[in-house]
């Protein structure tokens, strides 16, 4: 029996997959390049790790892993927002946060006397074995998404590029930069159940930033932030369809990287190539 790409493209395994990396690419797509912007990247690994201490929890409190890390997700996202709401503060608060969560994590673990694997693999994550209730949840993360950014846009935009003047023409910057975290927080725990918190890095903020590079307009920016993280994902899946004995998280992160650095090169082209401007000549 052939197993090449083909054959692999029919089996119901690598559909949900393939459907899964795209809607995660598409929320975090919309969310990276406020990421890049709010210089939030920590935040995003943060909030990744630290699902592993809320499905701890969930699997000692009801044994549902799942919810405990998206109820955790949201509570993370709130001690972010109060602790480190000045900018300068934002990382160190991380820091605190995921050293003491981590901890924490480790404790409630060892008090679990079950199979703690659906705790673990939420570090990992296992793209290959995503199920429809799973692409179901992801379906309404990224519609709920879809609408918050389209809802928050000119004031997110706003308070990231600029939270002082947005804060002096009245622009809530507190509850905004809260609600953004909440989408964040749950759009990087249910990636992380599925691709590891490795890929959610490398598709919440690669593109982001390759995007960034090739444009200053918000709506083009986010649009390629999409496609950069759409070609990264499924294309390091259907590359690993095809050569199985590499990971499918190497191909991702390859190509996400590759992507940044074609972006990075194009603008130094594009800059290059425009003329320079010169004084007049007085005579």
């Amino acid at each position: 029996m052939s197993t090449g790409l083909g054959f692999y493209l029919h089996q119901p395994f690598a559909q949900h997959a393939l459907i899964a990396a795209g809607l995660i690419s598409i929320a975090c797509g919309l969310l990276g390049p406020f990421v890049v912007t709010r210089g939030a990247a920590f935040a995003v690994h943060g909030t990744a790790e630290l699902a592993f201490t809320g499905a701890a929890a969930g699997l000692l409190v009801s044994n549902d892993p799942v919810a405990g890390a998206l109820v955790g997700s949201v509570i993370v996202a709130t001690a972010i927002g109060l602790l480190g709401a000045r900018a300068r503060e934002r990382d160190s608060a991380i820091g605190v946060i995921l050293a003491f969560g981590l901890g924490l994590g480790v404790l409630l673990l060892g008090h679990y006397h079950g199979f703690a694997t659906e705790a673990t693999n939420i570090l990992f994550g296992y793209i290959y074995g995503v199920s429809n209730h799973q692409l179901v949840i992801l379906l309404a993360i990224v519609a709920v998404v879809i609408v918050a950014v389209a809802v928050v846009f000119r004031p997110l935009l706003f308070a990231s590029v600029d939270p002082e003047l947005a804060e002096a023409r009245g622009v809530p910057v507190r509850l905004v930069g809260l609600l953004f975290l909440y989408l964040l927080a749950v759009t990087v725990t249910e990636a992380a159940q599925i691709v590891g918190t490795l890929l959610v890095l490398s598709l919440t903020i690669t593109p982001a930033a390759a995007a960034q590079r090739l444009s200053a307009r918000p709506a083009v920016v986010m649009s390629l932030s999409v496609l950069f993280a759409f070609v990264a994902a499924d294309g390091g899946l259907v590359a690993n369809l095809q050569h199985p004995s590499v990971k499918a998280s190497v191909f991702v992160t390859f190509i996400s990287f590759g992507l940044y650095l074609a972006a990075r090169a194009a603008a130094l082209l594009v800059r290059r190539s425009r003329p320079h401007a010169h004084p007049a000549d007085p005579h």
